[in-house]
C-alpha cells in the first residue's frame, strides 16, 4: 500500500467512530498533494446534507484523534466538507446509490472522437459502467474512465 492509501485507510478508521457520533456518513477520505502542499481531505454526508456545524465538529474531532495518533509526518492542512452537489463517485458504494441518477463521464482516451458522456447511471460490475444516452446504453470500461461525477441540473 502507497503512503497515499495508507494515510487514507487509517485516516478513514479514525473517521469511523466520529462520524458516528455526528450522525454523519463518510463520503471519502484523500490525501493529495496541490502545489506545495499536502491535503488530508474527509469528505462526510448525511441524507437532509451537512451543515457547517456538522464540518466544524467532525474536523475538531478529527483534528484532535490524528494529533494524538500522529502518524503523518509531513505538514498538512485537514480539510472537512461535504462532497457537493456534483459529487465524484470514486467507490462501488458512491455508484450504487447513484443507479438512475444522471451522470457526467470523463474519459482517459476519446471514444468515437469524445471524451465526455453524459446519461443516466444505469449499472455497473468491477469491469464496466453503463450509462443511457438519449440514442441508447452505452458501456464503458471502468479502466478507460479518468471520472464519473453526478451532473449539476441547474
Amino acid at each position: 500500500m502507497s503512503k497515499k492509501e495508507t494515510y487514507e485507510v487509517r485516516t478513514e478508521e479514525l473517521l469511523v467512530p466520529i462520524a458516528a457520533q455526528n450522525g454523519v456518513e463518510i463520503y471519502d477520505v484523500e490525501y493529495v498533494k496541490e502545489g506545495s502542499e499536502y491535503y488530508l481531505r474527509a469528505y462526510i454526508d448525511k441524507p437532509d446534507g451537512v451543515n457547517i456545524l456538522d464540518c466544524e465538529n467532525v474536523s475538531r474531532a478529527l483534528s484532535d484523534a490524528l494529533d494524538r495518533v500522529d502518524f503523518i509526518p509531513d505538514a498538512y492542512i485537514l480539510e472537512v466538507s461535504s462532497p457537493g452537489l456534483g459529487r465524484t463517485l470514486k467507490k462501488d458504494k458512491h455508484l450504487a446509490k447513484s443507479i438512475g441518477e444522471d451522470v457526467e463521464i470523463k474519459l482517459f482516451k476519446p471514444v468515437d472522437k469524445c471524451k465526455e458522456f453524459a446519461g443516466v447511471l444505469e449499472r455497473f460490475d468491477e469491469q464496466t459502467v453503463t450509462i443511457r444516452e438519449e440514442s441508447g446504453e452505452r458501456t464503458f470500461d471502468r479502466a478507460d474512465v479518468a471520472l464519473i461525477r453526478l451532473a449539476i441540473d441547474f
